[in-house]
């Protein structure tokens, strides 16, 4: 529910002796006030594009809080002539819902329309999203939705195919700073921090405008008169803002993807980063270290087949140790897996040998390397014929071990790194004595 305000525009219609936060006061009056988001509202903005063509269809903002959501959506309302309505969906239902669109009904029969504003959208279940449908396919309002989740897991398909969906980005540094130095000149007192405070202040509002502001206000209520604070007071002052960071959500599922990705692309440093953001977000460390193993049976394998040894190891350590310290151990694996030779040979061959397992059924093997517990299983001919390959020169004895109907197939093609290197040399060998055996060359 946040958003990015930058401007100083009075509003009388309220109480000038009541205290406003300084978000509130520097809401923005204009569209092209808005800082961030200039792919939105600058010249050539999506927005500013639409305003142009004098119509307005329904939209989903998604982006993270303090970006100006809520803002732009009382803006486009204003821009329009269109009767600004807003609910929040933690705190509505569908008998709340008929309401503003009875209103909203009325309101069209007067000659106005209905900007609706919902506010965490992605709240609503399915039931509730569809009871949007029919409003906004006759008119009777036009949806602005906000939400900070993916669209595509949140919203169903009924409510985005009525809807475009306009990225809203998270401030950069350079927007924060302006954000900043715009409520200076409206209070006109200049923040007592350093140079390097300044900075650090602008990286803990982690690209939330709103929470910039804040900080903003906390370090003038806290500075005694004539103080300068450096960035370990500053810290000390106002802790720090909780990264953004939803364990059961997509910034939970974008780092996982980024720390597999670094590690699979044999960059430590970048990994590293990513595990600790993880870490500093109050992710799961077991969850972390399960997917460290999948990534070394997934993207190491048998190139290094101590990966796995060292991933297991890791996890079993910071079952031993908890926390804090046992996640050195996964700072360690993680460096590790990253550093590690690459090979998805053996993935790639799971994959291949799953498909043809599914494809073919319940084929028997060849009864030669079947066991005879039995009189009648020998008389049968179960393990007729088997060779015992350790009885065999070079204890290998080259026999056909697969189904008669489905033929010898091959999955596993070793590559030339790592261990899977001596591999590869292992079992071109063992092809040319089965071949030469078999009197095919």
């Amino acid at each position: 529910m946040s958003d990015l305000f930058a401007s100083a525009e009075p509003q009388p219609q309220r109480d000038a002796n009541v205290p406003r936060p300084l978000a509130d006061r520097l809401r923005p009056a204009r569209l092209d006030e808005v800082v961030g988001q200039e792919h939105l509202t600058g010249p050539d903005g999506a927005l500013t594009r639409l305003l142009r063509s004098k119509t307005l269809g329904s939209l989903v903002f998604w982006g993270p809080p303090g970006t100006g959501k809520t803002t732009v959506a009382r803006l486009l309302a204003n821009e329009t002539d269109l009767h600004f309505e807003q609910i929040s969906a933690i705190f509505s239902g569908v008998p709340d819902l008929r309401k503003v669109f009875d209103a909203a009904r009325k309101r069209r029969m007067g000659g106005q329309g209905t900007l609706l504003f919902v506010d965490e959208i992605h709240r609503f279940n399915r039931a509730q999203l569809d009871a949007f449908l029919p409003v906004m396919e006759d008119g009777t309002v036009t949806l602005v939705g906000a939400t900070t989740e993916n669209p595509s897991f949140e919203l169903n398909a009924a409510l985005l195919s009525r809807a475009r969906v306009l990225l809203f980005r998270s401030l950069d540094d350079a927007a924060v700073a302006k954000l900043l130095a715009r409520a200076e000149d409206l209070t006109g007192q200049v923040l007592p921090l350093t140079e390097e405070a300044r900075a650090v202040l602008v990286r803990m509002a982690d690209g939330d405008g709103r929470a910039a502001l804040t900080l903003a206000e906390e370090v003038w209520r806290s500075a005694r008169t004539g103080e300068t604070l450096d960035a370990e007071t500053l810290q000390e002052i106002v802790q720090r803002r909780a990264p953004i960071y939803d364990k059961a959500q997509e910034g939970h599922y974008n780092l996982i993807s980024a720390l597999h990705k670094t590690v699979r692309g044999s960059d430590p440093d970048a990994a590293l980063y990513y595990l600790c953001r993880m870490l500093d977000g109050g992710e799961d460390r077991l969850f972390i270290a399960r997917r460290l193993v999948r990534m070394a049976v997934e993207d190491i394998g048998l190139a290094d087949p101590q990966a796995l040894v060292v991933a297991t190891a890791a996890k079993d350590a910071f079952d031993f140790l908890g926390s804090p310290e046992g996640e050195l151990a996964l700072a360690q694996v993680t460096v590790y897996l990253a550093c590690a030779p690459k090979s998805n040979a053996v993935y790639e061959a799971y994959k291949a040998a799953t498909r043809v397992a599914k494809a073919n059924g319940s084929l028997p093997p060849p009864r030669t390397i079947l066991n005879a517990p039995t009189k009648l299983m020998k008389r049968m001919g179960y393990g007729e014929g088997y060779r015992y390959d350790h009885d065999e020169p070079d204890a290998f004895s080259g026999q056909d071990y697969w189904p008669e109907r489905l033929g010898r197939q091959h999955f596993y093609s070793p590559t030339e790194r790592g261990m899977e290197s001596r591999y590869r040399d292992r079992l071109a060998h063992w092809e040319a004595l089965r071949r030469a055996r078999r009197g095919e060359d």
